[in-house]
């Protein structure tokens, strides 16, 4: 079962206002455990696309290096 509200945030704010001590806290521990997921998300990703590359001369190494492997193994 789905229950799909649309809810303004001022609404929103007023609902967690009225909520007991307790489960505000839980609240804001849920909210900073998803806040540390999509950061440590967001890391990753930063690395991935700002990590380093092959230049031009070392994907022809390599490329070489497989070649003469390749010939080597058919002996």
């Amino acid at each position: 079962m789905e229950l799909k509200m649309r809810i303004g945030f001022d609404q929103l704010v007023s609902i967690i206002k009225q909520l007991p001590v307790s489960e505000l806290n839980r609240l804001k521990a849920e909210l900073n455990n998803q806040s540390d997921a999509s950061a440590s998300n967001s890391d990753i990703k930063s690395f991935l696309l700002n990590g380093p590359v092959f230049g031009k001369e070392q994907l022809e190494e390599i490329k070489e290096a497989r070649k003469q492997i390749n010939k080597w193994r058919t002996k």
